[in-house]
């Protein structure tokens, strides 16, 4: 087997069904080509995700859990049972476009020294979504979905970190140090070299820190610009908006304290807090005024269940 497809799904059946159609499309478009297979793990959709797949797309092979066990956990499932000699790792909001699957898989055959390859991002109308990264410095972490980014929209900080200071080769392969996680194409021997996904990772950064790990055994990470994929970002995690901000920054401690140490991870934690004990201030004060009440009101209790959490930067 040249390729396994892994697209682990929560509760998005229909962007989940033209994920799959787009990558039944590099075959004759109702079964993938006899060297790649394509598992979908369901984290217990309760929208019909898994019924659709065995009903539409029966070539497809579906590990359909009992409970959701996590974005990390459910792609490690489908990495342990796939036989490809790549291993992509797609989420279910994201579209192959044109040839991708094929350019992906050509480069890294010409770049043995590639670990890790990525394509160009896009939003659904278009724009280049970013998604190439340098590993983030303290700085980017206090700086990155805090209300310090609010209030400071174009800083250099975030530039740097995002690449935005580094335009890609038109054509080329540019090396990285990671990529965000929407579609990776991963070789085996480098997962086999250093292991799947950090489950301490319930979702967000743990892309981060598996291409850390793969750069760090000595593999390169590659941007490819021109393979491109439509990624309509975030669609299941917005289901669950006090989730998504406690998962996203407690992963982002989690990867602090396990790459910078336990004070580095502290001080990011206390920091994180005291912004969300701001933000429930300030959302409580226009409560208190009579502005948008209904509004307000969620949004303070999106960020009590923040604060109650602690961010601990655990899978809790």
């Amino acid at each position: 087997m040249d390729l396994s497809v892994i697209v682990v799904s929560w509760n998005v059946r229909d962007l989940l069904r033209r994920c799959l159609q787009s990558i039944l499309a590099a075959g004759d478009g109702s079964a993938p080509p006899r060297s790649l297979e394509i598992l979908v793990v369901d984290n217990a959709s309760a929208d019909g995700s898994a019924a659709m797949v065995q009903a539409e797309f029966p070539t497809v092979r579906l590990i359909a859990n009992d409970r959701n066990r996590g974005f990390t956990a459910a792609n490690n499932q489908g990495l342990a049972a796939s036989q490809g000699r790549y291993l992509l790792l797609l989420n279910p909001d994201a579209e192959l476009m044109d040839s991708a699957l094929a350019e992906m898989v050509g480069c890294m055959e010409t770049h043995p020294e590639a670990g890790v390859l990525g394509p160009q991002l896009l939003y659904p109308d278009g724009s280049v979504q970013s998604s190439r990264r340098r590993f983030p410095t303290l700085a980017t972490a206090l700086v990155e979905s805090t209300v310090v980014q609010e209030w400071w929209r174009d800083n250099r900080v975030l530039r740097r970190c995002y690449m935005l200071d580094t335009p890609p080769a038109p054509g080329e392969p540019q090396p990285v140090d990671w990529l965000v996680g929407a579609c990776l194409l991963v070789r085996r021997a480098a997962y086999e070299q250093v292991g799947g996904l950090d489950e301490g990772f319930f979702m967000y950064s743990e892309e981060l820190d598996w291409c850390r790990r793969i750069k760090g055994a000595g593999w390169q990470v590659l941007y490819l610009p021109t393979a491109r994929v439509i990624h309509h970002e975030g669609k299941s995690s917005e289901q669950v908006v006090p989730a998504r901000h406690i998962h996203f920054q407690s992963s982002k401690v989690r990867y602090f304290r396990k790459h910078h140490g336990r004070l580095t991870a502290e001080l990011l934690r206390g920091f994180l807090l005291a912004t969300y004990l701001y933000q429930a201030a300030r959302e409580g004060l226009k409560w208190l005024v009579g502005h948008k009440r209904p509004l307000r009101a969620e949004r303070l209790r999106a960020y009590g269940q923040v604060l109650r959490s602690g961010l601990r930067g655990d899978r809790a």
